[in-house]
């Protein structure tokens, strides 16, 4: 890896982890529009970065459920493939805060938040 890709991995993973600071944030506020959005970019970022990492240039793309197929694809992942299967309704929900804080008014609840967010923590093991 390039130190270029090198320095872009790094600050992606920072503002990361700035996303879930702010995910905590929300959570306590009861903001949990928001906070879904907040474990979208996370999640988003971390999966670039890793991309990056391994040599990837990743594509210009949102869709969490693509971005970690090729993360899968690249580092022949079964594990992270199996993950992705199996948490294939969180990660929609995912996508969905990502377009509906744009574009849509969207309610999530709380459960739902935290139903996502232990399918993020599992996932991110495996990016």
């Amino acid at each position: 890896m390039g130190y270029l890709s090198s320095k872009e991995a790094e600050s992606l993973r920072k503002r990361a982890d700035e996303y879930l600071q702010t995910y905590e944030f929300h959570m306590s506020n009861r903001i949990y529009a928001l906070a879904m959005f907040d474990l979208e970019q996370a999640l988003q970022l971390h999966v670039k970065a890793s991309l990056l990492e391994g040599g990837i240039a990743y594509p210009r793309t949102h869709s969490i459920r693509r971005l970690l197929e090729i993360l899968a694809d690249v580092r022949k992942d079964e594990a992270l493939k199996n993950i992705v299967k199996e948490y294939a309704v969180e990660l929609r929900l995912l996508e969905e805060a990502y377009i509906s804080s744009r574009y849509a008014v969207t309610d999530f609840r709380e459960d739902e938040v935290l139903r996502v967010k232990k399918a993020f923590d599992e996932v991110l093991k495996h990016v």
